[in-house]
């Protein structure tokens, strides 16, 4: 179980796994994908971005230095000390890595961008927290990769589909009425709405880090609130992304087709790899357990868990083969009834 433990891959590849497989929904998510190696740069200079959140901190070192009610100082702190810096470096990266567009480049490019960001973030910080905390880095990576993880994508989504938005004018619905207010709102939400976002995700988490004799009522309230406003940013990127693509949504049917096959493979994707990852932390758990409980009872209960995980993991995995080859086969027998080529727009 030492071997286990000390194993840096094993680590790191629970770490990262739950950020690149989050980045690949985003990409599969869009009609035409964009240049993939501007992908892999943002998701790179996302997770280098960490680097540089000491000089995006500076100047909010003033604020975070006044005194007042503990209350007060977690709310600074989640907004000054947390939020901004953060969010500004991801922001920098997005607008960097989207500033060189192609021609008719798809809106949903800069939102990849965005996620990408965000998950290379996201994936350092992970790293980071699991050796830290190596003792407990199975629960620790479980919970990150079903929270954290994609919110910090999300976040990066939201700023990519507000620049896209920005940019893309009357073609996004975005500038019909009050074009200059539209677009100066929409370029500061590009910086507000991630920020606002994360340090009402970080306030409850922070207030319970520095506040340990709260009651459990109170705690319970804090910890709640984090879990909602954390899953309600997901569904906001997810709102925006559906914004965005919406105005760039397949015109045939035998695309539209494609895209739900793909929808449904994600799907089965997720939860399988979400049960197949949560079936070998338990079976390395109860390994754990057997080690150092000399009544080895603990492992009893965990080891049919982990199994029974493992198999439905399994399972769907196979039914998204199976989709795969049927709606492959299907698609082709269309293809012989339906053109691709996109009708005037």
């Amino acid at each position: 179980m030492l071997l286990l433990e000390s194993l840096p891959t094993v680590i790191g590849a629970a770490a990262i796994a739950p950020a690149l497989l989050v980045l690949w929904l985003v990409i599969a998510a869009g009609e035409r994908p964009g240049p993939p190696a501007r992908v892999w740069i943002a998701f790179l200079l996302g997770a280098a971005s960490i680097s540089l959140l000491g000089l995006a901190r500076a100047p909010f070192a003033a604020l975070l230095a006044i005194p007042g009610n503990p209350w007060m100082t977690q709310a600074l702190r989640s907004v000054f000390g947390v939020a901004a810096p953060e969010e500004i470096v991801k922001v920098l990266v997005i607008v960097a890595v989207s500033a060189r567009r192609r021609t008719f480049a798809d809106p949903m490019d800069t939102v990849v961008y965005g996620a990408a960001a965000g998950l290379g973030f996201a994936a350092y910080e992970n790293l980071a927290y699991l050796v830290q905390h190596a003792d407990m880095w199975r629960s620790l990576a479980a919970l990150r990769s079903v929270l954290t993880v994609p919110f910090h994508g999300a976040l990066g989504i939201i700023a990519g589909a507000y620049i896209a938005i920005a940019r893309a004018g009357t073609a996004l619905g975005a500038h019909r009425h009050n074009r200059d207010w539209a677009r100066i709102s929409n370029w500061t939400l590009v910086l507000f709405a991630p920020i606002a976002l994360h340090a009402g995700f970080d306030f409850p988490l922070l207030s319970l880090q520095g506040n340990p004799d709260l009651d459990p009522n109170t705690r319970l309230i804090l910890g709640s609130a984090s879990v909602l406003i954390g899953f309600s940013g997901i569904g906001f990127a997810a709102r925006l992304v559906r914004r965005v693509g919406r105005h760039h949504a397949p015109r045939t049917e035998l695309a539209r087709e494609r895209l739900s096959q793909l929808r449904r493979m994600w799907a089965l994707l997720v939860a399988g790899g979400g049960a197949g990852f949560a079936g070998v932390a338990f079976l390395l758990t109860s390994i754990h357990h057997w080690f150092i409980n000399p009544e080895h009872n603990a492992s009893l209960v965990l080891i049919p868990i982990g199994l029974t995980s493992i198999l439905i993991g399994f399972a769907l995995l196979l039914a998204t083969t199976a989709v795969y080859i049927f709606g492959r086969n299907r698609m082709r027998t269309m293809s012989e009834g339906f053109s691709s080529v996109p009708g005037p727009g």
